[in-house]
Parts: structure tokens; sequence; C-alpha cells
């Protein structure tokens, strides 16, 4: 099915452009982040928003009174400028606010700002625990308080990356998965991709990392830095799981080519290597699907998610040449990773029109 057209003029910016906010979603859960975990993710949550709040406002879900009131007191703790933080009480399941949060597009012309409510399956009905989540901005409409188009496809926002100019990244992987969208031609998705985002052209990456729940998400494959600049994971060592995935990838990607039919600038960007340990114990010695490109650009800074691993080095640098006007500030997701994802998955633009 093919959707009506949005209006005329809508399009969604880059992440590196103008925000107004960025949304959060407070960590509770001890079965996303177990034996402990959440006391430290908490404290990594304060760092990201003492980060964030100095240069745009955060919007924080919190699930009651009593969740209000610790967070209140950390925040406070912290130094953090209350009068930047706005918290929403909600029921909610995850962190992975980007996934089944809003998609926001702007309209500059008209200076409309309004946003896409993707349908939420939790990862292709992997999570029933987490299927609550697709209600949760549902719950929400009067706090955001701006036009709403809500399409029929199943999607999260970590599989959709764009560079704000009409092109958008994404992997067949995930967007083509019959357990997300069953049916649906490799056409008509791009076409519900142009309605929705604005975008002129579509470039498919195959797939995503080993053991990505996800499917395939774009943000642990390639992000765009620039209207014609890509930063895309890869391997080296051509004896890893990984290597084949990710070099079919970085091929594809030098193959491609802009509006302007012209190639992109694709940098490569090392992956680290971590296996899960005993104490996550159905997934124990297996793969970590995790990417420095899960990283978030704000208005002022660029929050890079990092792993106690050797490439952590090395990553921060490349991702600190692509932004010479931001900070690149490393953020801890040695435990976060245990609960999926990283500092993208975690976080959710709203732009300034």
């Amino acid at each position: 099915m093919i959707p009506t057209p949005l209006t005329s003029g809508f399009h969604m910016p880059a992440e590196w452009e103008k925000h107004t906010a960025t949304w959060l979603a407070w960590p509770y859960d001890e079965i996303t982040f177990p034996n402990g975990r959440v006391k430290k993710v908490e404290k990594i949550y304060v760092e990201i928003i003492k980060h964030l709040h100095e240069s745009e406002d955060v919007e924080l879900l919190v699930r009651n009174e009593k969740m209000k009131e610790r967070v209140i007191k950390m925040l406070t703790a912290a130094k953090i400028n209350l009068a930047k933080v706005t918290l929403h009480i909600t029921e909610y399941a995850d962190v992975w606010i980007r996934d089944y949060g809003p998609t926001f597009i702007t309209n500059p012309t008209i200076h409309e700002l309004a946003w896409i409510k993707w349908q939420y399956n939790a990862y292709g009905n992997k999570f029933p625990d987490l299927l609550k989540d697709n209600e949760v901005f549902l719950k929400l409409r009067r706090d955001l308080d701006k036009r709403m188009f809500e399409p029929e496809i199943f999607m999260e926002g970590g599989a959709i990356e764009v560079n704000g100019q009409g092109l958008v990244l994404t992997t067949e992987q995930c967007l083509l998965n019959k357990n997300r969208n069953a049916g649906m031609l490799k056409e008509t998705m791009e076409k519900n991709l142009k309605n929705f985002l604005g975008a002129k052209k579509v470039i498919w990456l195959q797939k995503g990392l080993i053991n990505d729940h996800t499917d395939g998400h774009i943000d642990e494959l390639a992000r765009f830095v620039g209207p014609s600049k890509i930063l895309c994971a890869y391997e080296e060592n051509e004896s890893e799981e990984n290597f084949e995935i990710l070099n079919n990838n970085y091929q594809t990607l030098i193959k491609a080519t802009d509006n302007f039919n012209s190639p992109f600038e694709v940098v490569k960007l090392p992956i680290p290597h971590l296996v899960y340990d005993s104490l996550k114990p159905f997934e124990a010695n297996e793969k970590v699907p995790a990417s420095y490109t899960n990283f978030y650009v704000g208005n002022e800074v660029v929050l890079a998610s990092v792993f106690k691993d050797v490439n952590d080095q090395r990553a921060l640098e490349i991702i600190q040449s692509c932004f010479p006007d931001r900070k690149v500030v490393p953020i801890d997701c040695s435990d976060i990773i245990y609960g999926g994802g990283g500092v993208h998955c975690m976080t959710q633009q709203m732009p300034k029109v």
C-alpha cells in the first residue's frame, strides 16, 4: 500500500542540524541491564544529560512519581539545570526511544515541526514484553502538540539514516524482513520512505552485524557525517565473522552516488571486538553486536559509544575528525550494550524549525 504523500515541503533533517531538544527514557529494567547494571547505567544517563543540556533541552521519560523524584535528586546532585530538563511521566518498557519514539520531520517554508509514528512490533515480535512501547507516544501526543503522521509500516527509528538532503540509508535485512512488513516489495518500501521522509533516493545495504536482534539497524553500520560523507563500520580481519558483511556494505557505499551523481567519501571506522560474559547466560560467549557508528550528534557535542576496547581511541579520533566544530565525548557503553544498544539507540533528536 502506498500512503497519501505528506504535505509538500516536509523532510527529515540530518542529525547534525540544529535541535531544540533530545528525547530520552530513564533506565530501570533489570532484564535490559542485568546483574546490578541499572545503577551504573543511571550514572551514564546523568552524564549524557549533563553534556546535552548545555546546548539543547532534554525531554525525559520517567515511569512514575517515585522515579521522577529519584531522577531530580540525581540531576540536582550533578549540578544540572533542571529548567533545561522536562520530565514526562508515562509507562514504558524499555529505553530504546529511537526505535519506538517519534521520527521528527520539518517544513522550513511554513516553520512547522511534525512527527511520524511508525508501527513498532518489538523487532519482529522477538520481545513480547516490549510491545506496549508502541503506545507510548500515542499517550504523549498532548505533550508533543505537533501534527502526527501514522503510516502502517513496521519500522524502528534506528533502521533509517538521512543526510537531510533527500538521501536515506537502510538495510534490506531489516525493512524487507517478513517479521515486519511481510509481502511488501522493495519498490513499495522505497516509495513509502520517499513519501514520509521527503527522500529522493534510498541506498540499500544488505545485512547487519552478527547477533544483532534488530535485524540490521543502519545505525550499527553506516552514518552520514556530511551530505556526501559516510562513516562505515569496517572489519580489517578477514577471519572475523563480520568481515564479509561489513566489506559488502563498504563496497556498496563506495559504488553508490549522491543526488548529484557524485561518489561518496566513505571513511572506514573500526569495530570493537566483544563477547558477552557469563552474567548474560543466554548469550554468554557470543559476539556482541557493538559498533562505534552508534554515536549521537548533539548541538555542540558528539556522544560516542565506547566499550573499553582496544579500538576505542582510534574510533574516537576518526569521529572527531568528522566533526571539527563539536566536542566528541566518549560514553562508556560496556554495560549499556548488555541491553542490546548504544547511545544512538537511547536518544532521539527533535530538530529546530
